[in-house]
């Protein structure tokens, strides 16, 4: 059994591309995938930032046919294949494991450490188990997959900082504040900032959210989906003697935020501190407003800092939770290797029962017993057979488990030759038993 994934991610293909080849339910695709012959089980991931199949095949160079047809065919709709094909990428066996495990652990992430990609492989897998189109070797591998994703989080600090601008400034403030239940925040603008920092206040628990805008509408629009407040900037003033957290990123070329304004804020406060995060560019606050008591000021640049050094702690852990991700490829390797050792044993013990059943039955022939003497013979030679195997196969199934448990399979099949079809013959054997004339069993010696 071969696993193979072809696939397209961030790294290598445009969103518009990505946007296209997405699928909403992949189980209608995956049904259909699996009753193809070339794949025997099939897993489709499909989010904002990638797009993969990863399959499990008896026949790889058919598969990867099969799953380059599909996105073609499938997934693209229209898309000629020399377009398609400059983005896609494949990995097999080894490769194919140790992306599932990176891709789980949030080391392929746009933003190494994001919690959100676990979860996302989770429901990739659960669908594909309900429909049928995941069987137990892929079962195996996306449990290792979250196994391996859990000891990334716990043995490393990965996922400890936060690297985007918007996130820091509310680990800052919660650094603060300590406990958000029952601060207010103002959050001025609607950009893209705003809606980070609005998405991280409310994973911190903070419940009382403002934003103001000078347009109304999209205020509105941003308030509505996180349960928050808009306002318009004329009711700035107000707001802001009951906020206590302040995040500002909006156009402009005057400041929103002066000495002034905070300062009559703050009165109204009566020594309550404030939190004041400026990313705007140009900046929102007038830079006095660091000298009046009460205040936390931080700018874009402050932030930047911090954004930057937690991107070299998360770089630095990176590094050691590739290590766990190796561990735990190789482990899952030799998990592999082990179930492909059991039609090599079963062989080897078939093709001993042959030889066994044939010289018994030879013998026969030439001795003449009664029933329970037969009885006894053959349950003799079952005996030696099963003693001379148990260690060869034990040790087999030892080593199948180790990295280099394909050297010995391969071995074992030459050794005993079990992919000579001509030893599987009756009359083949080689030197399957020249006897003595007294039957003790003692032949010419061999080789």
């Amino acid at each position: 059994m071969r696993i193979v994934l072809l696939g397209m991610s961030h790294r290598s293909a445009p969103l518009e591309l990505r946007e296209r080849l997405a699928v909403d339910d992949p189980a209608p695709p995956l049904q259909k995938l699996a009753r193809c012959e070339e794949i025997d089980e099939a897993v489709l991931f499909s989010t904002c930032n990638r797009v993969e199949l990863v399959a499990v095949t008896r026949s790889l160079e058919a598969a990867r046919l099969r799953l380059r047809a599909f996105f073609a065919r499938e997934l693209a709709g229209e898309l000629e294949a020399d377009e398609l094909e400059e983005h896609l990428y494949e990995h097999v066996d080894g490769d194919a494991m140790r992306h599932v495990l990176r891709v789980a652990s949030s080391l392929d992430s746009m933003v190494v450490g994001e919690p959100q990609i676990l979860g996302q492989t989770k429901e990739a897998y659960q669908r594909a188990a309900e429909c049928g189109s995941s069987g137990p070797l892929l079962g195996r591998l996306f449990q290792n997959a979250f196994a391996t994703a859990k000891r990334v989080r716990s043995e490393t600090r990965i996922a400890e900082r936060p690297i985007s601008v918007a996130r820091v400034a509310v680990e800052l403030a919660r650094q603060i504040f300590e406990d958000f239940s029952d601060k207010q925040a103002l959050l001025i603008g609607a950009g893209e900032m705003i809606e980070l920092a609005l998405e991280a206040l409310r994973g911190h628990g903070l419940e009382a959210i403002r934003v103001v805008n000078r347009t109304p509408e999209r205020a509105a629009e941003l308030a509505s989906r996180f349960g928050a407040t808009a306002h318009g900037l004329d009711e700035l003033p107000a707001l802001l003697r009951s906020a206590d957290v302040v995040l500002t990123s909006i156009g402009g070329d005057r400041p929103v935020l002066t000495a002034e304004r905070v300062g009559e804020a703050l009165r109204a406060r009566r020594g309550r501190p404030m939190f004041v995060i400026d990313i705007g560019v140009p900046r929102n606050v007038e830079p006095e407003v660091n000298g009046l008591d009460s205040v936390y000021l931080y700018d874009i640049d402050d932030l930047a800092s911090v954004a930057q050094e937690n991107q070299e702690l998360r770089r630095r852990e990176a590094a050691r939770a590739e290590a766990i991700v190796e561990e735990e490829r190789q482990r899952f390797d030799g998990w592999l290797t082990a179930l492909r050792a059991v039609p090599t044993i079963k062989h080897l013990r078939e093709r001993a029962e042959q030889i066994r059943l044939r010289e018994f039955e030879q013998s026969l022939r030439r001795i003449d017993l009664d029933e329970r003497q037969r009885e006894g013979v053959e349950a003799l030679t079952r005996a030696i057979v099963n003693k001379l195997l148990h260690a060869p196969t034990s040790r087999l199934r030892q080593e199948a488990e180790r990295e280099e448990g394909m050297a010995y399979l391969e071995a074992a099949r030459v050794l005993f030759a079990l992919d000579d079809e001509a030893s599987d013959r009756p009359g083949e054997e080689p030197d399957s038993g020249d006897q003595s004339p007294d039957g003790d069993g003692e032949g010419p010696e061999r080789g």
